[in-house]
């Protein structure tokens, strides 16, 4: 029943029983619906699935109001946008991380091109990519590059976020770790960090969801490359 159907049933002013519902944790209708079932799942190998994402950060020439808090003088002064393109492997959650200046197709092409290269360096052939709707996944030249390197493409349906849950996550803790995690003077600075970090996170950081071993234990010979 809604509010205004259990005020009339009650007698009462549907200002009163709203208040008693929100109180109560029920003031919306889909609070009463059950959740929705975590729906959990992991390809079996290497390269069977990469999940695709971007973030857009802000560029800045000094340290901004994240970090220093809002006041005179602490904003960022204009500097622009730079995107953070990711690739994230399903099965072993190693990632594949670029800031690049925009997220146009011909650039979103590039970085699978090169995040292709990458993953068969250490052995890996990426099979299929999973991205949202975004224009540039859905461009001629991210087209055109699946295509040539035989991968199968798959788009997420329409707000329906979490089916890239693992981009999303990993995007959540790069910039909790990574971008947010210590003052920058200019995001160039924060930029040159960004390889090392990368690199932390494949081979010695632990992955709670992989029984606390880094990502890089679940590819063949991948430890031997790391320095």
């Amino acid at each position: 029943m809604t509010a205004a159907e259990i005020a009339e049933v009650l007698g009462m002013a549907l200002s009163t029983v709203s208040l008693i519902l929100k109180r109560s944790g029920l003031g919306r209708r889909s609070r009463l619906e059950p959740l929705e079932p975590v729906n959990r799942y992991e390809h079996q190998r290497p390269g069977e699935l990469v999940h695709l994402d971007v973030k857009k950060l802000a560029r800045f020439d000094r340290p901004g109001h994240r970090v220093l808090g809002r006041g005179r003088g602490r904003f960022e002064t204009g500097a622009g946008y730079e995107y953070l393109h990711v690739c994230v492997d399903d099965y072993s959650r190693v990632v594949y991380v670029e800031l690049l200046p925009d997220e146009q197709g011909a650039t979103a092409a590039g970085f699978l091109s090169r995040a292709a290269a990458h993953f068969a360096s250490r052995g890996v052939v990426i099979e299929r990519v999973l991205t949202d709707n975004g224009s540039c996944y859905r461009s001629f030249d991210f087209a055109t590059t699946c295509q040539q390197r035989g991968i199968v493409h798959s788009r997420t349906r329409p707000r329906r976020p979490q089916t890239n849950g693992k981009a999303e996550r990993f995007i959540q803790t790069l910039l909790r770790e990574w971008a947010y995690a210590r003052l920058y003077t200019t995001s160039e600075e924060r930029r040159t960090t960004l390889p090392t970090w990368n690199n932390h996170y494949n081979y010695p950081r632990p992955h709670g969801s992989l029984s606390h071993q880094p990502p890089a234990t679940r590819l063949n010979n991948l430890l031997r490359n790391y320095s």
